[in-house]
């Protein structure tokens, strides 16, 4: 076994989930990532903790033939919700043989389906968890590497310092924390407000999302208002969304467009009536993931980059007494802010083109 995949392992053991003896801890993978797989189990075992496997969010063959097979009408899996309610540790494992096995679902069929595996997904968040990648042939087939590449490409995101890592983001954290206003101008496509007032700083650094590398919080749900053009692609439902154009007025998508798969955008934003307001503000701050690879899991950690999610706001971006945003689904995308952009705290420019204010090279 490759000695990264068992450090890789370590990681997520000892610091994203801190696991510990008698956890019981679901692990949901594709067969693909097996060596992780194992890797996990060794260390579990070592620690006196409980695995149990499944493949329930993986796209596999089987959903693409449930959700095919369906009525489009669902209710909660009550035995799935049973086991995460008993879970204390939940590692989610993103790698599969075919990233887009599911883009012949109809689009209302998989709303329906995350609508219905919201309780789920509430109860997956209560616990110590944490969402990775294994650099599988077909993520690297997307990304347009070899396997070699996208292997090296993974683990030099994965496999690194985290507390210096976090030590780089608590810069920005002392910034965005006590802030009231923040806008995002990129272009003369990108001029966007939002209040985030009360609300914390999360300071994102190899925990619940492995790879880390940003710092995130959340809008006050009916603070944003302008326009955002997200010129990153967003890969979502086996399928590619290109030039994701939102208009915002008094929190609420008013407008919207794409310039490729605008369908699967529509579907995502009636999934309810949260998935038309903004549910996070983040701030790509990882210089190790240097290229777009059509995996937000890495993407929306580019340094030179802002993301925004429309959907479910996470818990601990709310502060108290604070509205939060609910919704059966969470969809981040991404804006390229390293060229005639920058973001404003408060009336104050905090990144230009790219280059924070700490940096060296920021200028006025």
């Amino acid at each position: 076994m490759d000695p990264r995949i068992r450090n890789h392992a370590e990681i997520i053991a000892n610091h994203s989930v801190d696991l510990q003896e008698g956890d019981n801890v679901v692990i949901d993978a594709h067969p693909v990532a097996e060596d992780l797989v194992v890797a996990l189990h060794e260390i579990i075992g070592e620690k006196g903790a409980n695995p149990v496997t499944t493949s329930q969010r993986t796209g596999k063959r089987e959903q693409r033939a449930f959700l095919r097979a369906s009525d489009g009408e669902f209710e909660t899996p009550e035995h799935e919700l049973a086991l995460i309610e008993n879970t204390d540790v939940y590692i989610a494992i993103r790698a599969g043989d075919n990233v887009t096995q599911t883009s012949d679902v109809d689009p209302e069929v998989s709303a329906a389906y995350g609508k219905a595996h919201r309780p789920i997904l509430n109860e997956r968040l209560s616990t110590r968890w944490c969402l990775t990648q294994y650099p599988a042939p077909a993520n690297a087939q997307l990304a347009e590497m070899s396997t070699e590449g996208y292997e090296n490409f993974v683990w030099d995101a994965v496999n690194k310092d985290w507390d210096e890592q976090r030590d780089h983001q608590a810069n920005m954290v002392e910034i965005l924390d006590p802030a009231e206003e923040v806008r995002i101008v990129s272009g003369d496509t990108t001029d966007v407000t939002m209040s985030v007032a009360g609300n914390p700083t999360i300071n994102d650094h190899g925990e619940h999302n492995l790879p880390g590398g940003e710092v995130f919080t959340a809008p006050q749900p009916d603070s944003v208002e302008g326009e955002v053009l997200f010129d990153m692609p967003l890969y979502h439902q086996g399928r590619e969304i290109t030039d994701v154009y939102l208009e915002f007025e008094g929190g609420e998508v008013v407008s919207h467009s794409a310039a490729k798969n605008e369908e699967i955008l529509t579907e995502v934003l009636n999934t309810d009536d949260g998935a038309r307001r903004l549910g996070e503000l983040g701030i790509g701050m990882n210089r190790d993931i240097d290229r777009f690879t059509y995996n937000m899991l890495f993407d929306e950690k580019m340094g030179d980059t802002v993301h925004m999610a429309v959907g479910r706001a996470y818990d601990n971006t709310i502060g108290e007494g604070n509205e939060q945003n609910e919704s059966a689904t969470h969809v981040d995308m991404i804006v390229d802010m390293s060229e005639d952009s920058y973001i404003e705290v408060d009336g104050e420019v905090v990144q230009r083109d790219g280059i924070f204010r700490f940096e060296d090279g920021f200028e006025e």
